[in-house]
């Protein structure tokens, strides 16, 4: 990787580690002890550096600290009109020698292009070299199909993922399907009393919308039961639990957890029309797991675990023989692990999962992607194991992501309000489909309705990453696939606008050697400076498991692509050799592009 600024920061230490040594003192600095900045206008130069955090260590206030050091590094460095170190105020402004600097990025970029592809390892800094990385993410249920919200965990899951890898980790990529439980009972009672064995190929409709047409349909009958007992004077808490319909679905669960056969028969049906539904849809968007849990195979890992914690005195035994742990030390409250009767609840389950988990593949770090909703239950759960001796618990992260919803309010399963994730995509898809036909564009892109399912895709999932995963966030269908502005099709169509320019190049000979020395204008040099960014974006979305790094480094690249596309004639510049280099700028930025859209799961169009 070339970085320019950890270039001049190692150039700066030096500089003050030598004021320091002939001050006869014995102190050093680090390169983290400096920040570098983008100065506010092109003028002042490149990067700017305070000086601020030196005044203490060198005994003098900053803006004196800033000329000692231009005096030095200017006269140690040979600095003439090309590359200058300038003082304003307390910062250090570094400008630097466009034609070297250009020669050092493009020929540093292009040497990391493997072969005649567009394989190229240019953002992989292998940060995260050799290290095992578990991401649980998705973790539907099997009443419904996937919604808006998985969307969200989905790309945030699979985005995050990609970037880990690309970073050079060991990525395994896991879904915990919620298999069993009252609201799979819900779905299956009301198909059984109401469903008259109808099928999804009889009804036609996908798989899991059938399933999730039940649970709509059972959650209506009870509101209408609950209705009822509130006007007959029952309390509005306990309506629901006395209605017949939630008396019934709770027999329902008894009964397959006594396992019997007609419920468990019918259980395997709906929950392998709802699974392969979620499949079907897992593969429109480019989500993809390396395995899939299932609850009812795992809601009794942990048992064992918790009654070896009660022998060590780690838990303690209720008066009503449920098992609890007390953690007012941790700031917490107690927390029951284990029923009066025995049985186990979420907690229990989960770290039971994550130990036989390790045990099966030894991570070095895992990742859950679960809503901001769940945020003390990960503190419990990380607390526990920590408890049960675990060392790798500390390793152990909550990716907190806050809810999505639609301009219409919030969504509700139950009340059948949710957008369905296929729904939402088909929507985006045929808008984009309008809008292609309304710029006459259907003969010029193939297939029109592939093309448009991936804008759909692109647009999605840009919008979905490009927040802070912890905000709460508004999903605005109609401008997420504006063409114009921070959206996921203005970034493919940049992408597509490069692949054009390519192609028409290949008619055009030109035999000009390549002279990156020539990439000197304005727009060419800010163009290249965010270039060489892209392996510390990459990098620092790893390090935060935050998409959006990336996807704002997309929106300044595109953004500057556009500038430099404007202003630089590129095809039909008349210097030969000039054109060629701009050519192979451009071409470098269609691979950043393209390596950088799979990381954050937006398909790339050569035709738009």
């Amino acid at each position: 990787m070339y970085d320019y600024k950890k270039t001049w920061k190692e150039k700066i230490t030096c500089a003050v580690n030598e004021i320091l040594n002939e001050a006869g003192t014995n102190e050093k600095i680090d390169e983290t002890q400096i920040t570098a900045e983008i100065p506010p206008n092109r003028e002042m130069g490149d990067l700017g550096f305070p000086m601020f955090s030196f005044a203490k260590i060198l005994k003098k206030g900053p803006p004196q600290i800033a000329q000692i050091l231009s005096e030095r590094l200017n006269k140690s460095l040979n600095c003439d009109e090309k590359s200058k170190i300038e003082v304003q105020g307390p910062y250090l402004n570094i400008k630097m020698d466009r034609r070297q600097t250009a020669k050092e990025i493009m020929e540093m970029f292009f040497s990391y292009k493997n072969d005649v592809s567009e394989s190229f390892s240019f953002g992989k800094p292998g940060t995260l070299k050799g290290q095992k990385v578990m991401v649980e993410f998705s973790s539907p249920n099997t009443n419904k199909p996937l919604h808006l919200g998985h969307l969200r965990n989905d790309v945030l899951g699979e985005s995050v993922s990609r970037i880990i890898k690309a970073c050079e980790a060991e990525v395994r990529k896991v879904c915990i399907i919620n298999d069993r439980g009252i609201h799979i009972c819900k779905s299956m009672l009301a198909y059984k009393e109401q469903g008259k064995n109808t099928t999804p190929e009889s009804e036609n409709l996908k798989s899991d919308h059938f399933v999730g047409k039940w649970y709509v349909c059972f959650s209506k009958e009870l509101k209408k039961e609950a209705e009822e007992l509130i006007k007959n004077g029952v309390q509005k808490e306990e309506a629901e639990n006395q209605a017949q319909m939630m008396k019934k679905a709770q027999e329902m669960l008894r009964g397959w957890e006594a396992g019997d056969s007609e419920i468990r028969e019918l259980w395997k049906k709906m929950n392998c029309w709802a699974i392969e539904g979620m499949k079907k849809t897992y593969k429109r968007t480019g989500i993809s797991f390396d395995k899939f849990d299932f609850e009812s195979e795992t809601y009794m890992l942990g048992k064992d675990e918790v009654l070896k914690g009660l022998e060590k005195g780690i838990f303690f035994r209720q008066e009503d023989g449920a098992v609890a742990v007390d953690l007012t030390d941790e700031k917490l409250d107690k927390k029951i692990l284990l029923r009066s009767d025995g049985t186990s609840i979420y907690i229990t389950q989960d770290f039971g999962t994550a130990i036989s988990r390790h045990k099966e593949w030894q991570f070095d770090k895992l990742i859950y992607v679960v809503g901001s909703e769940q945020q003390y239950h990960f503190k419990v759960l990380f607390i526990l194991l920590e408890k049960l001796g675990f060392d790798w618990a500390k390793n152990l992260h909550h990716l907190s992501y806050g809810m999505v919803n639609l301009p219409e309010g919030k969504m509700k399963s139950r009340e059948g309000t949710v957008v369905d994730a296929d729904d939402l995509i088909d929507s985006l898809r045929d808008m984009a489909l309008d809008e292609i036909k309304e710029k006459g564009r259907e003969e010029d892109v193939g297939d029109p309705s592939e093309v448009a399912e991936k804008i759909a895709l692109g647009a999605l999932h840009y919008f979905l990453l490009q927040p802070n995963p912890v905000k709460d966030m508004l999903f605005d269908p109609k401008e997420s696939l504006s063409f114009t502005g921070n959206t996921g099709p203005y970034l493919q169509y940049m992408g597509a606008r490069i692949s054009s320019m390519l192609r028409k190049s290949k008619e055009i000979e030109n035999n000009s050697a390549i002279d990156f020395s020539l990439l000197i204008s304005d727009p060419e040099w800010e163009l290249l400076k965010i270039l060489a960014e892209y392996p510390f974006a990459v990098s620092e979305a790893a390090a935060s498991l935050d998409p959006s790094h990336l996807t704002g480094f997309l929106y300044e690249l595109s953004k500057s692509f556009s500038r430099f596309y404007h202003e630089c004639p590129i095809l039909s510049c008349e210097d030969k050799a000039l054109s060629k280099v701009r050519l192979e700028l451009s071409h470098a930025v269609m691979m950043v592009l393209k390596d950088a859209f799979h990381l954050v799961c937006i398909p790339f169009l050569e035709v738009m």
